[in-house]
């Protein structure tokens, strides 16, 4: 299994979805969308941006349940996440220890960009409802991700391999992500 994260808006899924093209095989499981299947079905949210507005107890319930379904899982896959969740009360790890511990990971993507293209990106990505996050903001958001992959690597002992993706740089990432596929 590999975990593929990076800050919303990076063009992580992008990436994912290219280079998962291209690698027959390989699945693409989204964390976000089965964790909203799960909050849907229990009348907690109805959308993806809902989710990280919820109580923190019920987000840690449903980070869960996905990571039960998870560990369940067979065959080759890659897991789309994020390092950390920007909610109200602060970021809160993705992929706490204890989730994480439940997962067999043999390595981790990080999908990067410029800030100013990440901020050009979610400004114009009408299918979501992200709120706005200023430069500054979203320069610390990408700080604590980075702590946190750097953790999440060390917990499991599964190599990082970054992938630059600034605007015009798709092919570059998916080339550094599809290395991992073979």
């Amino acid at each position: 299994m590999i975990i593929v994260m990076g800050a919303p808006g990076a063009g992580k899924s992008t990436v994912l979805a290219k280079a998962a093209g291209q690698a027959p095989g390989w699945r693409v499981i989204n964390w976000g969308d089965r964790a909203l299947e799960l909050a849907k079905a229990k009348g907690l949210a109805n959308g993806r941006d809902e989710i990280r507005k919820l109580p923190m107890a019920a987000q840690a319930r449903l980070q869960e349940e996905v990571a039960d379904s998870l560990a369940k899982e067979k065959g080759r896959w890659i897991l789309d996440t994020h390092c950390s969740i920007n909610t109200p009360e602060g970021y809160f790890p993705a992929l706490p220890f204890g989730l994480l511990g439940k997962l067999k990971v043999d390595a981790f993507a990080y999908v990067d960009a410029p800030v100013e293209d990440i901020m050009r990106r979610r400004a114009a990505d009408k299918t979501r409802a992200r709120d706005a996050q200023g430069k500054v903001e979203l320069e610390e958001h990408i700080s604590v991700n980075r702590a946190l992959l750097g953790a999440y690597s060390a917990f499991t002992g599964a190599p990082i391999v970054m992938a630059q993706n600034p605007d015009g740089g798709l092919d570059g990432a998916v080339a550094r992500l599809r290395a991992l596929l073979k």
